[in-house]
C-alpha cells in the first residue's frame, strides 16, 4: 500500500516500544478526584453543584457557557468536597469540583442514558448528544466536537478523516484503542459521517503501527464508505492540515479551517467517545492515557477524568529515580507540569516522565542562518525570521511572515543546531498579535 505524507517534518526518536504492547487497563477509582471546569478550548463551564452536595456517576456538574464550551460530568459517585481553584494542567490554576468518592461507586445519574435507536438519529440529534455528553477532541486539541460536526451555513463536508496517526513520540493510547476497541471507532465514525453528511471516511494510520494497519485492512476491506490510508512515519503527520494535504491533496488556506476544503478531521478516540455516548449513554468521563518514560511500570490506562497524576504514578510503582519533568501529552507539543498534584483532563493523551538527564536543556547560541527550520516546517514558514521579529517586538512583520499560521509543532526547535527556543518565541508573537487584535475589536 502506498504511504502518504506531506512536505517537511522531522523524525524524532519514537520511544513507542516502551508502552505499545501494554493492553489497556481500567484504572481503579481513587478516594478523591478533582474535576476541572475547563477541559476544552473556549470558556469554562458553570458549576452546577456546591460544597456538600451528593453527586452520581455521569451527573452533569458543569454547564457549557457560550458557543465554544463543553459540559462537564462527574466520573464517580460521592460528595462534593469543594468547588474552588486548584491545580490545572494547562492554565496553572482553575475552578474544579473536588469529589470524595463513595466506597461502593455504582450509582449513576438519571441523565445517564442511551439513544433508543441509534440508527434513526438525525444529524442534529447526533450533534446534540455529543454536546450534552461533553465530548471534545481527544487528540489533544480538545475542541468541542458538536461545534465541528455540523458545518457552518453555506459550507459542507465531503469527507471525514479519522486521525489514528498518533505521531507524537512515546504515545500509544490511540494505537491500543485501534487494536482493542475497533468496533467502537467504526460505529462512532458512522455516526460522525451521518452527522456531518460526508460522503467518504478515511482512517489514517502511520506505518510504524503494522498491527493496527493489518487489523484495519481487514475491517475496511470490501467497505465502500471507509478506506484505510497508511501514512509515512513522520512528525507531525497527525496535524490536521498535514493529514488533509497528504490524503486529499487539498491545502487549507492561510487563516482558514478544514471545513473550507470540505474535510472534517476527528481523532479515533473521539469517535469511540461518541459511540459510548450514543450506544451506552455514557458522557465523556474517562479516557485512555499512556503513562510512560521514567516510571517503574509503563501502561495504557483507562482513567477517570479528575484523577491525580500522583495517584497514577503510585499505582504504577513510582518514579524511576528523581523526575526531571512531568509532561501532559508528548515531548513535542506537551505541557510541562510544575507538580504531579494535577488531574487528568479530557485532552490528556499521555503522561510522560522525563529523567533529570533527559530534561536538561542545552545552552542556546545565536542563529547561524542554516535554514534547517525552514526545511522542516510543515507549513512552509520561516521560523527563524518570525522568532527574530518576536524578540525585537516587531509584531507587524512577524504577522506578515505567517506567525498566526504556525501550528506550534516544535519541529523547528527540534532541528535547530543552535538550540534556539523558536516555537516559544513564535507562540509569544502569536499571543501578542491575537491580544492586539482583540483590543482593537473592543474599541
Amino acid at each position: 500500500m502506498r504511504k502518504l505524507t506531506f512536505k517537511g517534518g522531522i523524525h524524532p526518536p519514537e520511544k513507542k516500544e516502551l508502552s505499545e504492547n501494554e493492553s489497556i487497563i481500567e484504572f481503579p477509582v481513587r478516594p478523591e478526584i478533582s474535576v476541572p471546569l475547563l477541559q476544552q478550548l473556549g470558556a469554562p463551564s458553570k458549576p452546577l453543584v456546591k460544597k456538600g452536595d451528593p453527586v452520581k456517576k455521569g451527573q452533569m456538574i458543569g454547564e457549557a457557557q457560550g458557543f465554544i464550551s463543553a459540559n462537564v460530568h462527574s466520573p464517580v459517585s460521592g460528595k462534593v468536597k469543594d468547588v474552588d481553584y486548584t491545580n490545572h494542567p494547562v492554565t496553572g490554576r482553575g475552578i474544579s469540583v473536588t469529589i470524595l468518592t463513595e466506597s461502593n461507586n455504582t450509582p449513576t445519574s438519571d441523565d445517564y442514558f442511551k439513544a433508543e435507536d441509534p440508527e434513526k438519529l438525525s444529524p442534529q440529534e447526533i450533534a446534540d448528544i455529543a454536546k450534552n455528553s461533553g465530548i471534545v477532541g481527544m487528540g489533544g486539541a480538545s475542541f468541542p466536537t458538536h461545534v465541528k460536526l455540523i458545518p457552518p451555513k453555506g459550507k459542507n463536508y465531503e469527507s471525514l478523516i479519522l486521525n489514528g496517526a498518533e505521531c507524537e513520540p512515546y504515545l500509544t493510547a490511540d494505537y491500543r484503542l485501534m487494536l482493542e476497541k475497533p468496533e467502537k471507532i467504526l460505529l462512532g465514525a458512522k455516526l460522525m459521517m451521518k452527522a456531518c453528511l460526508a460522503k467518504k471516511t478515511f482512517i489514517a494510520i502511520e506505518s510504524n503501527k503494522p498491527e493496527a494497519v493489518r487489523e484495519w485492512e481487514k475491517l475496511t476491506s470490501g467497505e465502500d464508505w471507509i478506506e484505510l490510508k497508511v501514512m509515512k512515519t513522520k512528525y507531525p503527520q497527525g496535524a490536521e492540515k498535514q493529514l488533509i494535504n497528504a490524503i486529499t491533496g487539498k491545502e487549507v488556506p492561510s487563516g482558514g479551517l478544514p471545513v473550507d476544503v470540505g474535510v472534517l478531521v476527528q481523532n479515533v478516540g473521539t469517535a469511540a467517545a461518541l459511540y459510548d455516548a450514543v450506544y451506552s449513554g455514557e458522557p465523556l468521563i474517562k479516557r485512555v492515557t499512556t503513562v510512560t518514560g521514567a516510571v517503574k511500570r509503563r501502561a495504557n490506562l483507562l482513567v477517570p477524568v479528575g484523577t491525580y497524576v500522583s495517584d497514577i504514578i503510585e499505582f504504577l510503582g513510582g518514579y524511576l529515580g528523581e523526575p526531571g519533568k512531568v509532561i501532559f501529552g508528548g515531548p513535542m507539543m506537551g505541557v510541562s507540569q510544575r507538580t504531579d498534584g494535577v488531574p487528568v483532563i479530557k485532552s490528556t493523551s499521555g503522561i510522560l516522565v522525563l529523567s533529570k538527564t533527559e530534561s536538561t536543556e542545552k545552552p542556546q547560541t545565536n542563529c547561524i542562518r542554516c535554514s534547517r527550520c525552514v526545511t522542516v516546517c510543515p507549513i512552509g514558514l520561516m521560523p527563524y525570521e518570525i522568532a527574530a521579529r518576536s524578540e525585537t517586538g516587531d509584531l507587524e512583520t512577524a504577522g506578515s511572515v505567517g506567525a498566526l499560521d504556525c501550528i506550534e509543532c516544535g519541529s523547528c526547535s527540534f532541528i535547530c543546531p543552535a538550540r534556539r527556543d523558536l516555537v516559544q518565541l513564535i507562540r509569544l508573537a502569536k499571543n501578542k498579535i491575537i491580544a492586539k487584535k482583540k483590543r482593537g475589536a473592543q474599541k
